[in-house]
């Protein structure tokens, strides 16, 4: 696991590509150009997928792109990891016509909850919590996340469904890094991301954002 101090970051970088701008061919994965480096020193997290939502087209191709190996599978609920795994859940499960299912971080959550603990990225030990109403024995249920760096949270979230008798389907994010928790989703579980295998090393991923 890398330490926050070790990971890259570039304040000269300049980002070209404008968010409402489209490119004549969209290839597959043609949104990536529009993430933003980290420019805020090591304190920040090094990359920042997040700057493609802001075009819809952009986020609608992505969302397409991880469904792609998914189509022939059952899913009956997509469930997204706090916090950025939200906004990708819920927008894969509005192209499914699927419910959204929020995996929350503890203490958020007024009624009935399973917990997990995990330990993050970052090193600190937390857990998160899923409502106890909704999941149930034979549900299919596909894992969404922004980004899986050391696998731990998403192994979190794994755990928690499977504890309350659902399949997990899949997983599906922006990247699976290749770490030791990357590898074991990826050995263990159908999974999805749009960052080729090539470029999910930090160094490598954070110039390929650029144009």
């Amino acid at each position: 696991q890398k330490d926050k101090e070790d990971r890259p970051h570039d304040t000269s970088v300049v980002l070209q590509m404008d968010v409402s701008t489209l490119p004549e061919d969209r290839r597959k994965g043609w949104y990536l150009s529009l993430m933003a480096p980290n420019i805020k020193g090591p304190a920040f997290a090094w990359l920042d997928p997040s700057r493609l939502y802001c075009s819809s087209q952009a986020l609608a191709d992505c969302v397409k792109d991880l469904l792609g190996p998914f189509h022939s599978d059952t899913i009956d609920l997509v469930a997204g990891i706090d916090a950025m795994g939200f906004i990708l859940g819920a927008s894969v499960a509005t192209m499914l016509g699927k419910g959204f299912l929020a995996i929350r971080k503890a203490g958020h959550l007024c009624v009935a909850t399973q917990t997990q603990n995990y330990t993050d990225y970052t090193g600190r030990d937390k857990t998160m919590e899923v409502r106890l109403d909704v999941l149930k024995p034979g549900m299919h249920v596909l894992l969404v996340d922004q980004w899986v760096e050391t696998g731990g949270t998403m192994k979190a979230a794994i755990q928690l469904v499977e504890q309350l008798g659902a399949t997990v389907v899949g997983v599906a994010a922006v990247a699976i890094e290749n770490t030791e928790g990357g590898r074991w989703i990826k050995d263990n579980y159908k999974f999805s991301h749009c960052i080729p295998e090539e470029l999910t090393s930090h160094s490598v991923c954070n110039s390929c954002v650029v144009l």
